[in-house]
């Protein structure tokens, strides 16, 4: 839950009528007054007593009746709103924000009768906008001295309480929010982020790979971004600022971000340190490329921290950066996945605070990151086989990280590091899924019926009960597996399996036999996976069509006739660029 204040005026009707309005582009949901200074103030919007004229006298009359000089800008404005992925707050929960938010700024303290007047405005699910006028009833003035830091403590609270995202206030290492009139403009103009986001993306993606500032400046221009430079008097450079291609405001003027607004470790003095000690030229040839980075990540995975808490703010940095360039460099196949995981691992690389740089683990990673990026070349050559062990190697370098910052206390790094670790686990398993499917080799098929005797009708696929699939190819698994949430999705897989003209239990065999599971927290979910990368690779298109499978008789748990939605992973779809129908032809 974030407090923003917004800017203060001096027409309180007018911000009312905004407001309670479509918006700007239609975007406002039925406006309507959530709570306000008095409870038995009508809502203009649901009462025919009541005008937005009306309430904006009542909001002012402190104002008109105060002695002496007015202010200049007597309308405060603040709007709290919560992350995108926060369930829904009802009006009773926000009514209940809001007072405590004007208590916090010191607009309304709890049992002060001559307060200020405010109200509390919602036309949207995410947020509301408090208005109040700054004079109070008794025509004082009140004391709004570090509003927003006593709101942002209040916010903390209300995470707490309503189960919502938790932020962790003064680390000064979170990104900027993405602002509403941001989001509705790329819709607008049909892309699929904000260009604040694809301009923070493309810049760390420069620095991450660039080895001075020269080649820093010099990929920012080769990506296709508008940069500018800023000098000093005596010719220094002291920082920079980027602007996309056509992105411009209402004035056709270029809408430029500096380094320090896209993200705070992006602004030029931070970028700078990336390339403060030299990293050492490294020939090494295109095939080996792979299995040296993965050796020298699990060796800086293990140096992490090695000489106490303070030693790491440097190294997590350098993974960050590790992970931001594999994932441009990475096999088509989880090259998504992998840049999910590397926006995810962005706030664990900014260690609040500490500028103790130069950990142990820190060379190693620069080194990897540099292999990569002069090896980009030759990366795309490299196949998912080749990459499993890297991709290992990364899995336990983000583990360590977590447990770094879990050390030291660093709350919400340690939950980036746990979510940008699970996007790679699943990385690693469609990996090992795709090569299980570049290595199969299917058994001969045997004859379908002896001379004579009576012909057996063909299984129609999805017929064959799944729940004796897993129990022929992996016994062992099977009772944790059917009990697992992702055994529907599972299942789901493996009638898309057989549909292709596969037997799903040599294949489920297959997979599982990649790897090892018993570390897994579900194995139904890691076979899951493995199964989305054996699809992806024999470009199966099945089970994206959408169709319910057919009633399956499994003796047991998934007897039902369609499978039940799960937070397990969705149906794979086809990565672009693949041609469609290559797959095996339906089995009849």
């Amino acid at each position: 839950m974030i407090p923003e204040k917004l800017d203060e005026g001096s027409d309180t009707y007018g911000l009312l009528h905004y407001l309670y309005g479509p918006g700007r582009r239609d975007e406002h949901t039925d406006p309507h007054m959530v709570m306000a200074w008095d409870p038995y103030v009508d809502d203009p919007a649901r009462s025919p007593d009541m005008t937005i004229s009306d309430l904006a006298l009542l909001l002012d009359a402190p104002v008109f009746a105060m002695r002496g000089k007015k202010p200049k800008l007597h309308v405060y404005h603040v709007a709290v709103r919560n992350a995108p992925e926060d369930r829904i707050l009802s009006d009773e929960e926000w009514a209940e924000v809001a007072r405590e938010m004007a208590h916090a700024a010191g607009l309304a303290e709890h049992g002060d009768d001559e307060a200020c007047r405010w109200v509390a405005v919602r036309h949207a699910d995410d947020h509301i906008h408090l208005v109040a006028t700054k004079v109070r009833e008794d025509g004082r003035q009140p004391n709004l001295r570090q509003d927003i830091v006593k709101m942002q403590a209040a916010a903390r609270a209300f995470e707490v309480q309503f189960g919502l995202r938790r932020l962790k206030h003064g680390d000064k290492t979170a990104a900027r929010w993405r602002k509403a009139g941001e989001l509705e403009k790329a819709e607008r103009r049909g892309l699929n982020e904000a260009p604040r986001v694809t301009l923070q993306r493309t810049v760390r993606e420069a620095a991450a790979a660039a080895t001075s500032e020269a080649d820093f400046f010099a990929r920012l221009a080769a990506s296709g971004l508008r940069v500018k430079q800023r000098v000093a008097p005596d010719s220094r450079v002291t920082g920079y600022s980027v602007a996309m291609t056509g992105d411009r405001n209402t004035e056709q003027t270029p809408i430029w971000f500096s380094g320090a607004r896209l993200a705070p470790d992006l602004s030029l003095p931070r970028v700078r340190e990336r390339w403060n000690t030299p990293v050492p030229a490294q020939r090494v040839a295109p095939e080996e490329m792979w299995r040296v980075a993965e050796g020298k990540v699990r060796a800086a995975a293990d140096q992490l921290g090695a000489d106490g808490l303070t030693q790491g703010a440097g190294d997590v940095a350098a993974l960050g950066d590790l992970i931001v360039v594999a994932a441009v460099i990475s096999p088509r196949l989880v090259r998504n996945k992998i840049k999910e995981a590397a926006y995810e691992f962005e706030r664990a690389a900014r260690a609040p605070g500490d500028r103790a740089l130069e950990g142990q683990a820190r060379g190693l990673y620069r080194e990897s990151t540099q292999l990569l990026s002069q090896s980009a070349a030759a990366a795309g050559r490299s196949d998912t086989v080749a990459a499993l062990g890297f991709l290992l190697a990364l899995v336990t370098a983000i583990e360590a990280s977590r447990r770094w910052h879990q050390a030291q206390d660093h709350r919400a790094q340690a939950q980036a590091s746990g979510r940008a670790g699970r996007l790679l686990r699943e990385a690693v398993e469609v990996t090992a899924g795709a090569a299980a499917a570049r290595e199969y080799r299917p058994r001969p098929k045997r004859a379908g019926a002896r001379p004579g005797g009576p012909r057996r009708a063909p299984v129609v696929s999805g017929e064959r009960p799944m729940a004796g699939v897993l129990q022929q190819a992996l016994p062992e698994h099977v009772t944790a597996v059917l009990a697992d949430p992702a055994w529907p999705a599972l299942r789901t897989r493996l009638i898309a399996v057989e549909e292709t003209g596969e037997d799903p239990a040599d294949v489920l065999a297959a997979v599982a036999a990649r790897r090892e599971m018993t570390s897994a927290d579900s194995v139904a979910e890691v076979l899951t996976w493995r199964l989305d990368g054996w699809q992806r690779q024999r470009g199966s298109t099945a089970p994206a069509s959408g169709k319910t499978p057919l009633p399956t008789s499994t003796g047991g748990t998934g007897r039902t006739g369609t499978a039940r939605k799960t937070g397990a992973p969705g149906p794979t779809r086809r990565p672009p660029g693949d041609e469609q129908g290559k797959g095996p032809k339906r089995s009849r």
